[in-house]
């Protein structure tokens, strides 16, 4: 088999400031737009990517099809005035020290977006981890359609224990090209990037070959009657998306056309293993709102028979200052929050109600205070239990976990010409 993780080209500055040019990603603070315009003071008027992004936050303003055509003249300026030194059919072995001290390594390069499908049961190489919401992909095609280059805040899970990708390449860097090596701004950390040789980027895709190699699979998950796969979405899922889909409708636009060369139908990523020290997996918790609190929890505990006698899956139910904790005994998934989500999900279509995701248990105490509001304080998910559990149920509930804090998310650096 052939690995849907190869080289690219890929573009990097030369002559900038680094601690300028490199901006987190554009989903991260959508509820703080004074972090973007502090951003904004930072960079000034010096070269950077945040003039060739558009930060959610600025998604619902007026004047969003302006800064739309401002991005696109940027891309086609920062190429056209030698901002960029292109490395061909490049990896690039990435170092960053996160705030909290701890190293992620991981390679960038580019995913074929052929191995890739986001639909729930899919079987490809390359899956979503966490429910898709097709309504968000649109806006993100207006910016891509007419962009010159595309820059990745995706990161791409593999499930490597044994460390046979990434890791090897660690031990090895010394003698490796340096192209980038900086404090990134914010409480960002630090960055590092090296280029990997051409041996370097073969051993690479065999090991990644063999996480893929069915007899390996069966024997590691002890899974049957499934596709092998090998790269799990970790950030960025709906970026992946929108690049699939504008493939898609290139392809759709001119049926006739092969357009397996075309650069749009890879994007470029960066693939981190899983069992990585520095990636932590955090519950995200839900609070149920505009809803009548006994209605809501009566059919709850007749849904999923809770009990106060133990089983594996356990959740804390938070209503006006007093907590609960209770065992599922009737579940419709692997995991904990599963079970809850699909029961929410029925239940505010039918009743009515809103249900909201948040990170900190000490906020949903305090919003469970509240008339006519219960919190459902959810366990942390494990980190082995992510690839046998989208393997067996598909994409998980949206919102099922999060990964880092969001200083922590990858910052935009690197660059490829998608025209």
């Amino acid at each position: 088999m052939s690995s849907a993780f190869r080289g690219a080209d890929i573009l990097l500055p030369e002559n900038t400031e680094m601690e300028k040019w490199a901006v987190v990603a554009c989903d991260q603070y959508t509820s703080e737009p004074e972090y973007w315009q502090d951003a904004e003071r930072i960079v000034g008027g010096a070269k950077s990517t945040l003039n060739m992004i558009l930060p959610e936050v600025y998604l619902e303003e007026a004047d969003v099809d302006e800064r739309i055509e401002k991005i696109h003249s940027t891309m086609e300026e920062y190429l056209n005035s030698g901002v960029f030194k292109e490395y061909k059919n490049a990896m690039i072995y990435v170092e960053r020290i996160q705030s909290d001290g701890k190293l992620r390594a991981g390679i960038v390069g580019a995913i074929d977006l052929q191995e890739y499908e986001y639909y729930k049961g899919s079987e490809s190489a390359v899956r979503a981890t966490e429910a898709t919401v097709v309504e968000r992909i649109p806006p993100r095609i207006k910016i891509r359609k007419g962009a010159a280059v595309e820059l990745p805040h995706i990161m791409i899970l593999i499930d490597d224990g044994e460390n046979t990708v990434i890791e090897p390449i660690a031990r090895c860097k010394d003698r490796l090209e340096k192209l980038y090596d900086f404090d990134l701004m914010k409480n960002g950390g630090h960055i590092s990037g090296y280029l990997l040789s051409g041996d370097l980027q073969l051993r690479v895709i065999s090991a990644l070959n063999a996480l893929g190699d069915p007899a390996n699979f069966e024997k590691k998950y002890g899974i049957k009657g499934h596709s092998p796969l090998v790269y799990a979405m970790g950030d960025g899922n709906h970026s992946l998306a929108t690049a699939k889909e504008f493939y898609e409708q290139l392809k759709r636009s001119d049926p006739h056309k092969d357009f397996s060369n075309h650069p749009a139908r890879y994007a470029l990523v960066e693939i981190v293993d899983l069992h990585s020290p520095a990636l932590e997996f955090e519950a995200i918790h839900r609070i149920v709102t505009g809803i009548d609190e006994n209605k809501l929890l009566n059919e709850l505990s007749d849904a999923l028979a809770l009990s106060e006698e133990e089983s594996e899956q356990r959740i804390v139910i938070v209503n006006n200052g007093e907590e609960k904790a209770l065992y599922i005994h009737k579940p419709t998934s692997k995991l904990t929050v599963g079970s809850v989500q699909n029961f929410l999900d029925k239940y505010t279509l039918k009743n009515g109600g809103k249900t909201d995701y948040i990170h900190g248990a000490d906020v949903i105490r305090e919003l469970s205070k509240k008339p006519s509001s219960i919190g459902i304080l959810l366990p942390d998910m494990g980190k082995n239990e992510l690839f046998p559990t989208v393997i067996c149920d598909g994409a998980l509930p949206r919102k099922t976990f999060s990964m880092g804090h969001a200083e922590d998310k990858r910052f935009y650096l690197e660059a490829r010409k998608i025209v």
